[in-house]
């Protein structure tokens, strides 16, 4: 069966997560995660995406980040996974996969949803009770976004830059924004669109997008599509089985 194409806007921001195989640990030492940033700012410079957050979690990655082209998003995720594996089983002496196959990505537009995945992606240790605050975590983009050190890996998104013009006035709003828990209503729609791959967009963007990509925009009900159902009946037929009774 084919792979569905990503849906990527140019200059849309996308929620992007990679997991381990298996759940086991991406990083096992300080260098591991080093490295991983190391090469991550150097692709992000080739490719032109601007990286607004990330977090970088035991067995898992989070990235918001905004491609200038289609392909931009693709071209650093391939790079980076294959530069890192490649550094990885090296120094542990191992060979095989590490990452659970494609990055998971979601399209995201609003302020409702770029400021939500902020907050989701540098609240994951907390969630996850590996720290009280996200200060406490020393990988991710937190620290940066909040004021508290100069992060050259992330660029503010328009929607991160318009909390407040002051950018005192802005910062104590981010900090404050951080220090609130997620909403389940948008835990919810956040993981069920990236897992998916569906976009959380407003028309503005969904005009932009081929037309065969729009049943994509939303998750479908549960069961099989009308076409999908009749697909199997044909098929059921031709190799002369029953069909399956009610």
């Amino acid at each position: 069966m084919p792979r569905q194409a990503r849906i990527v806007v140019p200059d849309i921001a996308l929620h992007i997560v990679q997991r381990g195989h298996d759940k086991r640990d991406c990083f096992r030492e300080e260098s591991d995660y080093l490295v991983y940033l190391t090469n991550l700012r150097d692709l992000v410079a080739k490719t032109g995406c601007a990286l607004h957050s990330y977090c970088l979690m035991t067995n898992h990655i989070h990235l918001l980040l905004t491609p200038p082209t289609l392909s931009a998003c693709a071209q650093l995720m391939r790079n980076l996974g294959q530069r890192y594996v490649q550094y990885f089983n090296r120094r542990y002496r191992r060979s095989g996969t590490l990452w659970e196959g494609r990055f998971k990505s979601c399209l995201v537009d609003s302020a409702h949803y770029v400021l939500g995945c902020y907050r989701y992606i540098e609240r994951n240790p907390v969630k996850a009770g590996m720290v009280a605050s996200p200060s406490d975590y020393r990988w991710s983009s937190y620290d940066g976004n909040a004021g508290r050190v100069t992060n050259r890996l992330v660029t503010p998104h328009v929607e991160y830059l318009a909390l407040a013009q002051d950018p005192g006035a802005r910062l104590a709003a981010y900090q404050a924004l951080l220090g609130r828990d997620d909403e389940p209503e948008f835990l919810t729609a956040i993981r069920d669109a990236t897992n998916g791959g569906f976009a959380l967009v407003g028309d503005s963007v969904k005009s932009r997008l081929p037309a065969e990509r729009q049943p994509r925009l939303a998750r479908r009900r549960p069961g099989p599509a009308p076409d999908d159902a009749q697909d199997k009946d044909d098929i059921t037929a031709e190799l002369g089985l029953r069909p399956r009774s009610s």
